[in-house]
């Protein structure tokens, strides 16, 4: 029987997922029926799938209450890949916090919580470091929406960031801005069924002085990469230290700092773009893999 599969997106996003013509092209090649679906498109049976995907719902960082919501209903009608509880830790980056916490090399961050004394996790972040700028961005966020880099001593332009950002009710993250990031840009890893598949580099994406963007995502420039061993060790520490096990994708996302360490920006298992054209096979494999998944669930029910 064919295996209805529902890669989900976001109206916004409908024509900007590179992912979905190779996805969907691998994923009818192996034999299943793929469908691009919006995730909050009230009139769809999610029942009706064998298989649900979540890849360019990037709308969620706003709408966040409501996307888990979505994502429990769907766990209990069909099977999502990655699961409800990789959702649920994923979507909010204060998982860095707990993965540094258990040894894996992140990017030194400071949380300004809401209700808390905005000046004051700034003035302690300034004094711990001695970087020459900082990044501050929302602890629920995508595609670099509301982030900015400010010179380490904007202590004015800094609170100002953060304060209309505590009002809403949305957490903080304040962070070195590693300057290597100008020169080498940022490495993402690709593991698709818990294997290393492939790797791209992209382009600093914050200016100096430069507004937060405005649209889904800030501009990226990518291109193919071959990852330092460092690397590759560094994101197996990292998903070694995430609470899930082997899950069907991850994206690991680091910069090097001033020792040139590479150190964990973000850990993308909800939703990431996995730059699928910039290697050949890597959309068989994950189409394998997703496949692979949903047997396994179907022996696991026998």
């Amino acid at each position: 029987m064919t295996s209805l599969v529902a890669l989900v997106t976001a109206r916004a996003a409908r024509g900007l997922d590179e992912d979905m013509p190779p996805l969907t092209a691998a994923l009818s090649a192996a034999g299943a029926q793929p469908q691009i679906v919006d995730w909050d498109d009230g009139r769809v049976d999610w029942a009706r799938f064998d298989l649900v995907v979540p890849r360019s719902a990037w709308d969620y960082a706003e709408r966040l209450p409501e996307f888990l919501a979505w994502a429990e209903r769907v766990a209990r009608l069909s099977t999502l890949v990655n699961p409800l509880p990789v959702v649920r830790w994923n979507t909010d980056k204060h998982y860095l916090g707990e993965l540094a916490r258990a040894g894996a090399p992140v990017v030194a961050t400071w949380y300004a919580e809401p209700g808390q004394d905005a000046g004051g996790t700034r003035d302690e972040f300034l004094a711990a470091t001695d970087c020459r700028e900082l990044v501050v961005k929302p602890a629920v966020g995508a595609g670099s929406r509301d982030a900015r880099r400010h010179a380490h001593g904007a202590r004015a332009g800094i609170l100002d960031h953060v304060e209309p950002l505590l009002a809403a009710g949305r957490s903080v993250m304040l962070q070195p801005y590693l300057e290597s990031v100008d020169a080498h840009g940022e490495t993402a890893l690709m593991y698709i069924g818990g294997r290393f598949s492939h790797a791209i580099r992209k382009g600093a994406l914050l200016p100096s002085g430069a507004p937060s963007t405005a649209g889904l995502f800030a501009p990226e420039e990518i291109v193919a990469r071959t990852p330092g061993a460092d690397e590759l060790a560094a994101a197996e520490r990292i998903l070694a230290a995430a609470p899930f096990g082997t899950l069907v994708y991850a994206r690991v996302d680091l910069l090097r700092d001033a020792t040139g360490a590479p150190r964990l920006l973000e850990l993308e298992l909800t939703e990431p773009s996995l730059f699928l054209a910039h290697a050949s096979g890597s959309a068989e494999r994950f189409a394998a893999a997703l496949l692979a998944s949903l047997d396994s669930v179907k022996r696991r029910n026998m």
